[in-house]
């Protein structure tokens, strides 16, 4: 008999001595545990977000704003300008288009404009779009829409001053395009 009690006492002690342990540990772990509270800083972020977000908003309105004030006033000079006078074609000098921009310069080559290459010309061309007064009378917008025919790697390319440039070569004005396309970082305003 004795040897009976002897088996349920080796099962009872370790397993008391287990719960024992168990509770004295989830107590001590209980009591020793700090919440942190971070509220404070996530609000702080939450508000600089929307600020953050708020000023982004402010800037696309000023942007699609002077896109569509700058389309606009190309449309309004580019109608003033053929309603007023008739065509006339200006002369086209090519050794004063050589000697301001350093290269050779073929009459009505939309690549002398800066950010335009045989890629975009050809684009261009196919839309009716042959010669830099052509380009100078074209709205902003216009060249954007012929650029995104062309499919997503036409995206990078920024037509916002190529009518100005178009206008200049047409005009013959060669040294202010080449001072402006020195100044300017591959054509972009």
């Amino acid at each position: 008999m004795d040897f009976e009690n002897m088996n349920i006492w080796c099962w009872l002690i370790p397993l008391l001595t287990g719960l024992i342990c168990g509770i004295l540990g989830y107590l001590i772990g209980k009591g020793s545990s700090t919440t942190i509270d971070n509220s404070v800083e996530l609000n702080t972020w939450k508000d600089k977000n929307a600020k953050l977000q708020a000023d982004l908003d402010a800037c696309k309105g000023k942007l699609t704003a002077a896109t569509t004030a700058a389309a606009a006033s190309t449309v309004v000079a580019a109608s003033s300008l053929t309603a007023s006078a008739p065509e006339t074609k200006l002369p086209f000098d090519a050794n004063a288009a050589k000697a301001a921009l350093g290269k050779p310069v073929k009459e009505d080559d939309l690549k002398v404009v800066e950010g335009i290459g045989p890629k975009i010309s050809e684009m261009f061309n196919n839309a009716g779009i042959r010669t830099w007064k052509a380009l100078s009378e074209t709205a902003v917008a216009r060249c954007q829409e012929i650029l995104d025919g062309g499919g997503d790697r036409y995206k990078v390319h920024d037509p916002a001053s190529w009518p100005m440039q178009a206008k200049m070569c047409y005009e013959g004005k060669w040294a202010e395009l080449a001072k402006w396309q020195d100044e300017h970082d591959h054509g972009k305003l």
